[in-house]
């Protein structure tokens, strides 16, 4: 239990450059205190305690403004930011590595019973507002634009965006996307599930801005090694 807490917290200081101290994070931060109900609603819930892992989600949403069904999977070093109207229902079902911003619905589209929310696989970064609805599966490391609904199946590694949601085709070949996302991820910039391949006039500013930053990096590489 405590490894958890403290692989929760970890994630905290990994994702959120607001974080300041464990105690902060602790006290004041609703994403890492929704999870920790969760994971404990969840166990209740296995148990088959249904009505003690209602009630105490009922009081964690009533504390940090998050909603999450008992019943929902969810997967290690899981991430929220701000979490303000997060909704996730029974059947849902999160990877591991995944974050979502505020406003996220992980919705039903029909009353019957059995599976009906949705699957996001490992990696996957829903942006503030978005819906994700129905029994549909979000593919290993894509992500959701803002305020995107999202009602189909979507593959691995794809960017989503707009109402209804479409999957934008990538223009970039293999590895000038792996330099950018691991120079993005050098520097910490996650804008919202904003990702490389929207096709926007400010994103592909900000791909010049990464590739200067990648070239740059390389040229201090080969003259430190030629000051060595």
């Amino acid at each position: 239990m405590f490894d958890t807490i403290k692989e929760e917290i970890q994630v905290v200081f990994e994702r959120d450059p607001a974080a300041r101290s464990t105690l902060e994070t602790i006290f004041t931060c609703p994403g890492f205190q929704a999870i920790l109900f969760h994971r404990f609603n969840h166990w209740l819930w296995q148990k088959k305690l249904y009505l003690p892992a209602r009630m105490t989600a009922h009081i964690a949403r009533f504390l940090t403004g998050i909603e999450i069904h008992p019943a929902a999977i969810i997967g290690q070093r899981f991430f929220i930011d701000h979490g303000m109207g997060i909704v996730i229902g029974e059947t849902s079902e999160i990877g591991d590595n995944c974050s979502i911003y505020h406003g996220v619905t992980l919705g039903g589209t029909t009353w019957s019973k059995g599976k009906r929310h949705p699957t996001l696989e490992d990696d996957v970064v829903i942006g503030a507002g978005a819906k994700i609805l129905g029994p549909i599966t979000i593919g290993q490391g894509s992500r959701v634009g803002c305020n995107a609904v999202v009602v189909n199946d979507t593959p691995p590694g794809s960017t989503v965006v707009g109402v209804p949601g479409h999957v934008i085709v990538k223009r970039d070949d293999e590895d000038k996307s792996a330099q950018r996302e691991a120079m993005a991820k050098k520097i910490g910039f996650a804008a919202y599930a904003e990702s490389k391949d929207m096709p926007d006039p400010i994103q592909n500013a900000l791909d010049a801005v990464l590739d200067h930053m990648h070239k740059t990096d390389q040229e201090l590489e080969e003259l430190k090694k030629k000051l060595k």
